[in-house]
């Protein structure tokens, strides 16, 4: 395992990139976003960088106070009018994370029914477990747990670590959505409550991580890497998406945008409310993704995930810059569980320390050198300027 020492050599990451993108190192002036593994950071005259004034357009589509609090409360009421099976109205996928556990307790306040989802795919904690557990008992809300079949999963994993690309998340994210769609049409539900929000996480470059739905770079990976069945894991491409939304008429729904998300106080109330436990740093109520994020990314591609995560908390009021370069000034989280981690992941995917290490060190592939599915995409939306306006005419003649 590399020295940690030896990825956050802040000087060294500084020098690289002035050397692999041709121009002197520079930090914004309001955040932490640099020029390191971001080719595409750009800054205005007083040194600011475009995250900010992405972030500052984004805000003005979201809402705070009472203005936000009605619109929950009509996007509750709209949901309560159209109940599925067994009389749940909204899905809500449960991860034991703040977000989603905060959505519970919205949930219950606005007196909703929601179908609470879990997805196991084999990393999670044992606190993101106990989260999950005390979320239900406290909500009273029923549970359906999707457990991955692992050795697809498993063998999915395997091909994205040999392929060498960024995004290592891609499998669960995928897996996630598609499964999260399928039980909403399973159980004929129309709204499915999302714990995304502009407030905490609306932040990050766009070479840090990959389209997610793209189901042909999944295949095309997989099949060049392990060349496994992949009969039993959820399938989430553009078909899937257009299926779901426009065919079963399902609703994605950023609850959270509509009122402001406060992390400290909202992890007090979820402490409180639902008996949640804090794991540490975003997204670590995941074991791989804890991993992949405070190890992989930076010690592979020098990117440290938490200048995104901070700098939106810049954004939004809740850090100062000063906060921010001395959290970012130390490892992700302990040395000796990151180690345990790397012993634990390599075993788990079924290589040897070796094995994982050469893997690990290989040169990095862009997602897009094993194709994409921009083909596809052309094609269904040239599809659908055709079909839209027939739908029209055949609506207007039948009288609808």
């Amino acid at each position: 395992m590399r020295a940690y020492n030896k990825i956050y050599d802040q000087k060294a990451l500084e020098q690289d990139a002035e050397v692999n993108q041709g121009r002197p190192y520079q930090q914004c002036s309001l955040s932490v976003m640099d020029t390191i593994a971001d080719p595409n950071i750009t800054f205005d005259d007083k040194g600011i960088c475009n995250y900010y004034y992405e972030y500052k357009t984004a805000e003005k589509d979201s809402y705070r106070g009472e203005e936000g609090k009605g619109i929950q409360r009509s996007f509750a009421e709209r949901i309560k009018k159209a109940p599925g099976k067994h009389g749940y109205d909204c899905i809500l996928g449960l991860s034991g994370g703040l977000d989603s556990t905060y959505l519970a307790v919205l949930a219950k306040e606005l007196k909703l029914n929601p179908l609470l989802v879990h997805f196991d795919y084999g990393w999670n904690s044992e606190i993101a477990i106990k989260n999950v557990e005390n979320a239900v008992e406290a909500s009273g809300f029923d549970l359906h747990t999707i457990v991955m079949d692992w050795q697809e999963f498993k063998n999915l994993q395997r091909s994205y670590f040999k392929a060498s690309v960024i995004d290592l998340d891609v499998p669960a994210d995928h897996m996630i959505f598609g499964a999260l769609y399928k039980v909403s049409k399973e159980f004929n539900i129309k709204y499915l409550l999302s714990g995304n929000n502009v407030w905490t996480e609306h932040t990050m470059p766009k070479t840090w991580n990959y389209n997610k739905v793209d189901l042909v770079n999944i295949q095309n990976i997989h099949k060049k890497f392990e060349n496994t069945p992949l009969t039993k894991l959820p399938k989430f491409g553009i078909f899937q998406v257009a299926k779901y939304s426009a065919l079963h008429k399902i609703e994605r729904i950023n609850f959270l945008d509509y009122e402001f998300i406060d992390r400290k106080e909202i992890e007090k109330i979820i402490e409180k409310e639902m008996g949640w436990i804090n794991y540490g740093g975003k997204h670590q109520e995941s074991v791989f993704t804890r991993f992949y994020q405070g190890y992989i990314l930076p010690s592979k591609f020098n990117i440290d995930k938490r200048k995104a995560h901070y700098s939106n908390m810049i954004f939004s009021g809740q850090m100062t810059k000063e906060e921010a370069q001395d959290e970012i000034s130390k490892p992700a989280y302990a040395e000796a569980l990151m180690k345990q981690d790397f012993e634990y992941v390599a075993k788990k995917l079924g290589f040897t320390i070796s094995e994982f290490e050469v893997i690990l060190t290989q040169y990095n592939v862009p997602h897009e050198f094993y194709g994409t599915d921009a083909k596809i995409k052309q094609n269904y939306f040239k599809l659908m300027k055709i079909i839209k306006p027939v739908t029209k005419i055949i609506k207007k003649v039948m009288g609808k």
